[in-house]
């Protein structure tokens, strides 16, 4: 069945998606709230600033308990009178995004290094050009796919699925080597993903 002729309700949706992916650009660091957030306020704004990216609207990319234990992990640093800064927020979002791929382990020892070689602003700008540029590229390529119907559909998520399993695959084997070369740090262990 081609789109032209009839658009199924899955369809509409995935357009729906495309169109929203296209329309998406990251916060920029100065547009961040400037003012401190309580976690609640930060659960909110993190689900508004990451809903495209979630499976469906009954999943949820962040909760109170994964930022109590990024805390406890030492990949977010605490917050200040149980408040939370620009500097939360943006660590936040790039968790958020990289932990749908690698383990919090690998996420710890690929931003650690980067924040301490250069200022979080800058990191965070980068982080989120690749980000735009990567799903700008997606959303091309599903509403090219769209007209083909749903085979052609299954087929692209097919595709997809397995490029996003060889890039996870080289960016765990990236950290892990280049962990290595750092004297005295613990290397990350596989988690069971389930």
């Amino acid at each position: 069945m081609k789109l032209s002729d009839s658009k199924s309700g899955a369809e509409a949706r995935i357009e729906n998606w495309v169109q929203q992916g296209k329309e998406l650009h990251p916060v920029e660091w100065e547009r961040m709230p400037e003012i401190y957030l309580y976690m609640d306020q930060v659960i909110t704004y993190m689900q508004s600033m990451l809903s495209l990216f979630e499976r469906s609207e009954e999943t949820r990319l962040l909760t109170s308990s994964m930022i109590n234990n990024y805390v406890k992990d030492g990949l977010l640093d605490r917050p200040e009178k149980k408040k939370y800064s620009r500097r939360h927020i943006a660590s936040l979002m790039m968790i958020c995004m990289l932990k749908q791929v690698l383990s919090i382990q690998d996420i710890s020892a690929l931003l650690k290094p980067l924040i301490e070689e250069s200022n979080l602003h800058s990191v965070y700008k980068k982080f989120f050009d690749v980000q735009t540029t990567a799903l700008q590229e997606v959303c091309a390529q599903v509403e090219e796919t769209l007209p083909e119907g749903e085979d052609a559909l299954r087929h692209l998520a097919l595709t997809l699925a397995i490029e996003a399993n060889a890039r996870r695959a080289a960016a765990e084997r990236i950290i892990c080597e280049l962990q290595k070369e750092r004297p005295g740090e613990e290397l990350p262990k596989k988690e069971n993903k389930k």
